[in-house]
């Protein structure tokens, strides 16, 4: 896909404009070996993506910012072409034709990174990189900075300031546009059908690991390029293991089945939660479960929108839950005073929800100034309340091993929200239904 030069150098400029003044240095993911000379699949750095929707390894984003009429700069550092590791290795761009597709002023092979870089940094008042992020990277920085220091005798100053590049990125992430939305929308869509897929396919006796085969062939046909995140599909009492990935349990007709899994395209990222009984029928006891969480997440899912806090669905998720869980009988008195002495917790001990993007906990924060961040048009977020009762003296039989969490993707609009996963299906009599037909 090719990509558009005037969204990723707008959103340059903006940052150029954010820091003011100085050199902005970031580099992009390393190639990770798994074993051997076999390396994982290659996934970029979210926030270099971002800036420059440049693909590979082995390279470096610096941003200058115009000071005494001289105008910003944006310069890409990258790998040269090289027709032998082409063969084995796949495309590169190379310097040249990364400078000319993806909009930089200038491009430089990677390997001229420690020769320019201090000359770069000359004269600049600071330098914006993330400190602390890599520490192999950290003293790469310090030795640019070092070797311009060197020269203060000639009369060259080096960077007095070091500010933190992500922090000045990560505000900027937190606001989706139109192209970001649409990438987001799309890789919903394609995971709202895997887990459709997912649905139809079950019945007792299969293993979590066919229904994870029904996934990732959904994301992978639908053009995702890869999971977003490992999937989770816990049959019966895996379903109360929060981040249970085995996936390799057979699933047993009686029980539920919990799936976490959504895909990622070109970058942006999905996050869907359903569950449902594995036999394609709800038990009393799961039905009633499930009710309360599907009423969490819906009087959660209504706090979201703009001038509410990001803290306002969580609260409203607590309540519903609280309330189901003294209907249950679990709990005995005012939901006030058990949601203030977090009487629940043995049974929801999760929030309700993270920032979603390019990252799946995307950046952002969630506090400014000590007071939960307000919504606004643009932010995107999940919403996931769930309740887990593993066997325990306050769990009666009837709830054992019961595990339910539904999560949605939710865009603040200006009007209010949208819900990007709505295609899964969630409601008892929609999820028996689709079983039903299969």
């Amino acid at each position: 896909m090719q990509p558009d030069i005037g969204i990723h150098r707008a959103r340059r400029a903006h940052l150029l404009k954010a820091m003011g003044e100085g050199v902005l240095i970031l580099a992009t993911a390393p190639e990770a070996i798994r074993n051997r000379d076999a390396h994982y699949p290659y996934r970029f750095d979210s926030h270099f993506y971002y800036l420059t929707a440049f693909p590979e390894p082995e390279a470096v984003l610096v941003l200058i910012a115009g000071r005494n009429g001289k105008r910003p700069r944006h310069i890409l550092f990258c790998r040269e072409k090289n027709p032998e590791r082409e063969i084995w290795d796949g495309f590169r761009h190379g310097p040249q034709a990364a400078r000319e597709l993806f909009g930089f002023d200038a491009a430089y092979p990677f390997a001229e990174l420690d020769k320019r870089l201090p000359q770069l940094l000359e004269n600049q008042p600071r330098v914006c990189y993330p400190f602390g992020a890599d520490a192999a990277w950290d003293g790469r920085v310090m030795g640019w900075i070092n070797t311009v220091r060197g020269k203060a005798r000639a009369g060259v100053s080096a960077p007095a300031v070091i500010a933190d590049a992500h922090a000045l990125i990560d505000e900027m992430r937190l606001f989706k546009d139109a192209h970001e939305v649409e990438f987001m929308q799309r890789a919903a869509d394609i995971s709202a059908d895997a887990h459709l897929a997912a649905l139809r396919a079950c019945k007792p006796a299969m293993g979590e690991w066919e229904i994870e085969a029904e996934l990732l062939r959904a994301f992978r046909r639908g053009g995702c390029q890869a999971p977003a995140y490992t999937p989770i599909v816990a049959g019966g009492a895996n379903a109360c293991v929060l981040h249970y990935i085995s996936n390799d349990q057979v699933l047993n007709d009686g029980d539920l089945l919990l799936i976490d899994a959504a895909g990622e395209y070109h970058g942006y990222a999905a996050d869907i939660t359903r569950t449902f009984p594995v036999n394609g029928r709800f038990s009393g006891p799961q039905k009633d479960v499930y009710e309360i969480v599907l009423a969490a997440q819906a009087a959660a899912i209504e706090a979201v929108r703009p001038g509410t806090t990001w803290n306002a669905p969580h609260e409203a998720a607590l309540r519903a839950l609280t309330r189901g869980l003294v209907d249950l009988k679990l709990l005995d008195g005012e939901v006030d005073g058990l949601i203030e002495s977090e009487a629940y917790k043995p049974w929801y001990m999760h929030r309700t929800g993270h920032w979603l993007g390019l990252d799946v906990h995307d950046a952002g924060e969630y506090k400014q100034d000590g007071d939960w961040r307000v919504l606004e048009p643009g932010m995107a977020l999940t919403v996931e309340p769930g309740l887990y009762f593993r066997p325990g003296k306050d769990v009666p039989g009837h709830l054992e091993n019961i595990g339910i969490r539904i999560e949605d993707d939710v865009l603040v609009t200006p009007e209010g929200r949208r819900v990007l996963t709505q295609a899964a299906p969630k409601s008892v009599k929609d999820i028996e239904e689709a079983m039903r037909e299969h």
